[in-house]
């Protein structure tokens, strides 16, 4: 007899952590409103490669065969979307060029589209995105959805990029409740914006200031970082574990595109 799980909300990580427990489990699991992000399938095709029986993956319902064991493999990770996009996002906030290589177009599709929203020439193919950003981008508006619509790991990278944009830009976060713990720290380098529950307005400034400021979580310390690379002056971003959490060797590639970044003091990661 299958065992339905019913999510209220279709979240990532309890998604994956049902299809890894369930792998080994007697009988069939159904995940009803499962999350259908990238990793869900990417997950997915390695249990199956390992042995297991899943299906459905990219869809609101997946299917768990329990299986006896699994064996081991060697799997190659699909490309990391949020990382693509916050290099994108650091091009086109200091009016720059970019190409990526290696990378899954179609995973970033709504945040492609706002990139060109606010101004930014873009060339995709099957496995590159090249990005020409002009010279200060324009204002838009975001509303976060679970995928395939706005992602919200992308939301504090965006608010960073947002925050020397012309005009007024307005966020809506519709995910999670904290993701907004960034925005004093961007106040604090002379970002112009406010928050009032869901909903963040950002007055675009031509200027923000470099200063010590704290990383709170992942991708609100990348935002952090973002903002260090447009900012007069030095920046400190305490708290670096967090970022590096999420984005391997994220100083080598960002210097590579001509930021000046230098870890100092942070753990083997």
């Amino acid at each position: 007899m299958p065992t339905e799980i019913h999510l209220d909300f279709p979240s990532v990580g309890a998604t994956e952590n049902i299809m890894l427990v369930t792998a080994l489990a007697d009988g069939e699991t159904v995940i009803k409103n499962a999350a259908m992000e990238p990793e869900i399938i990417d997950l997915q095709n390695m249990l199956n490669k390992m042995g297991a029986k899943i299906s459905g993956a990219g869809t609101s319902e997946v299917r768990i065969k329990g299986v006896k064991k699994l064996k081991e493999v060697s799997y190659n990770v699909m490309p990391d979307r949020i990382e693509a996009g916050t290099l994108l996002c650091a091009a086109a906030e200091t009016g720059g060029y970019i190409k990526l290589k290696k990378v899954i177009p179609e995973h970033l599709t709504p945040v492609l589209h706002k990139l060109e929203d606010c101004g930014c020439l873009l060339n995709v193919k099957k496995d590159l995105i090249e990005l020409e950003a002009p010279k200060r981008l324009k204002n838009i508006e975001i509303k976060t959805m679970p995928y395939p619509g706005f992602p919200t790991d992308m939301q504090s990278v965006f608010g960073a990029m947002l925050s020397t944009a012309k005009g007024t830009s307005l966020i809506v976060e519709n995910i999670f409740e904290n993701r907004y713990k960034y925005i004093n720290e961007l106040r604090k380098m002379g970002a112009k914006i406010t928050v009032e529950g869901k909903i963040c307005v950002i007055k675009g400034t031509r200027k923000l200031y470099g200063g010590t400021v704290e990383a709170t979580d992942l991708r609100g310390g990348a935002s952090l970082v973002l903002a260090g690379i447009v900012a007069k002056g030095r920046t400190v971003v305490n708290n670096a574990e967090y970022i590096l959490r999420g984005y391997e060797n994220l100083d080598k590639k960002l210097n590579s595109l001509g930021a000046k970044i230098e870890l100092e003091n942070v753990g083997a990661y």
